[in-house]
């Protein structure tokens, strides 16, 4: 081999045009001998025990650098970022509604149960669409999942009575569950290394939701013809207010499954294809996208099988229970790997409790302390709007913080939980409405630091053969921890300081897991 420059334009190393003193042999599971980088730059090279497909990876990665950033992951940003505003949109959709409908349904039920039912519809979703995408691919579930939510939420505008309600409420959630996994896991499996912060500044969409139905509720719920002052009476005729808001949140994440459909046309990613063995079609997908932008693209099908065979990441049946356990066990195939997906999961776990249990007792508490005190209905969504404009550049900021070679990923998170438990301790003291408003703009901004680089850090270092698995287990943990937050809400004094400063005492663990990370993605690549 000829020394040439070891560096493709976004300055990472590559192997299929190293030295012969940059590389070590490896022997591949069929004995030949393969000719690959030492010092590889992937996140999880020295950790999977497959050579082939740690081989395969490497390769894959330089040809995704080679092409780089194209018109196609714009499209991807936007149109995949919309499904982040879909996740928190259905979440809080719920949450706008639900008295106003249980107004109407003459407060017969439970009257948290649109929240355990959204939380329920997203945990199975997580999980069902999780493990899906692993075993028969992305694209499906991709497309589907999406639909699936916005139908439920159509259909859940013109509920006759409360368990209806919750019913489709509950679809509502398990459409956007999984819409959230595929997002980060698509978007990711396509981006070059040196655009990976995108990821996590990708969740600006997340506060984007949120404010969409803040505005779609501030235009329905306010006005009086539309909306019942008290449950004497409470025809549907005179309180179509939640209705309406049901019908336009559905109608526009319609509007945007479909153009997933027609703009995106997406191909099940390379990654993927990967892991099941179909590297012809892997190579006739990124030569597609190179060829359209113009762009090279120097991988072959010989050189990917000079590489070996996959041995890891599928069952021989993979409609088995067997294949499920693959995809569990991949997800601990080292010490190292374990440690990870422990902690990730248990920061899910951590943020799951603290971010919905915050905003449920929010409003006893501030009717405890007069912070509502004259608050209109209209001074009351307009501060809601406030809130969740402030958490769309949590993300912005993270992106360009967890892009720092000094801050990286583990460091962003780190300094985005401890600024929040900070104000979280500091809210103890709000007494007036117009404290109430700068301490949950401050809270929204920074926690959405957090939450959103620990969005993109998730599926950056799991496998990629079991990335969609490990990212359901985990956003379904979060989502066991909101329904037990729905319960607390219900049955706890709410009115005390206690539930803030448990909030903040998370926010401090959740700063120590994020320092003790095994894996840090900054200059690294996904595997």
């Amino acid at each position: 081999m000829a020394a040439i420059d070891k560096k493709s334009p976004d300055g990472y190393p590559r192997d299929d045009i190293a030295t012969n003193a940059d590389v070590e042999k490896l022997g591949p599971p069929h004995g030949d001998t393969v000719l690959v980088m030492a010092d590889a730059e992937d996140i999880l090279a020295l950790q999977d025990l497959d050579t082939a497909l740690n081989m395969k990876m490497h390769l894959v990665n330089n040809a995704i650098d080679e092409i780089g950033w194209t018109n196609y992951h714009w499209k991807l940003f936007f149109l995949n970022g919309f499904g982040y505003g879909v996740d928190s949109l259905v979440l809080l959709l719920q949450s706008v509604i639900s008295t106003y409908a249980f107004r109407e349904f003459g407060q017969k039920g439970y009257s948290a149960g649109l929240t355990v039912a959204v939380y329920v519809g997203m945990l199975t979703g997580a999980i069902f669409w999780g493990v899906s995408a692993d075993i028969i691919g992305r694209k499906w579930a991709f497309n589907i999942s999406l639909f699936i939510c916005s139908s439920a939420a159509i259909v859940a505008g013109a509920a006759p009575d409360w368990p209806s309600l919750g019913f489709f409420i509950a679809l509502v959630g398990f459409g956007g569950g999984g819409n959230l996994i595929l997002d980060t896991t698509v978007f990711l499996e396509y981006l070059p290394s040196n655009k990976q912060w995108v990821l996590t500044f990708m969740a600006c969409w997340w506060g984007l939701g949120q404010v969409i139905t803040g505005f779609i509720a501030w235009g329905f719920l306010v006005p009086a013809e539309w909306n019942c002052a008290s449950v004497d009476n409470c025809p549907k005729a005179s309180n179509r207010g939640w209705r309406y808001t049901m019908f336009t949140a559905g109608a526009l994440v319609f509007v945007m499954s479909v153009l997933r459909i027609t703009i995106i046309r997406l191909k099940e990613t390379p990654k993927y294809l990967l892991g099941i063995g179909e590297d012809a079609e892997l190579i006739e997908g990124l030569r597609a996208l190179a060829t359209k932008y113009n762009r090279p693209c120097s991988l072959t099908l010989e050189k990917l099988e000079a590489c070996g065979t996959i041995q890891s990441s599928h069952s021989k049946n993979r409609s088995s229970l067997g294949e499920l356990a693959v995809h569990l066990r991949g997800l601990f195939g080292s010490r190292k790997i374990a440690l990870s997906t422990c902690l990730v999961w248990l920061s899910w776990t951590l943020i799951g409790l603290a971010y919905p249990l915050f905003y449920v007792f929010l409003n006893q508490y501030l009717e405890s302390r007069g912070a509502t005190k004259g608050v209109s209905t209209y001074d009351t969504w307009r501060n809601y709007a406030l809130t969740n404009v402030s958490g769309i550049f949590g993300p912005v900021l993270a992106g360009w913080m967890c892009n720092k070679k000094l801050l990286g990923r583990k460091y962003t998170m780190t300094i985005g939980a401890l600024v929040t438990m900070t104000f979280f301790f500091a809210y103890t003291t709000v007494s007036t409405p117009a404290q109430n408003v700068g301490f949950s703009c401050a809270i929204g901004f920074c926690l959405n630091i957090y939450y959103g680089t620990l969005y993109a850090y998730t599926p950056e270092v799991l496998p990629s053969a079991h990335r969609a698995t490990g990212s359901g287990i985990a956003v379904a943990c979060n989502r066991v921890m909101g329904i037990i937050s729905a319960v607390v809400g219900t049955t706890a004094n709410t009115a005390t300081t206690a539930p803030i400063y448990v909030c903040a005492a998370l926010f401090a663990g959740l700063a120590i897991i994020s320092v003790i990370f095994p894996f840090e993605p900054y200059g690294r690549r996904s595997s």
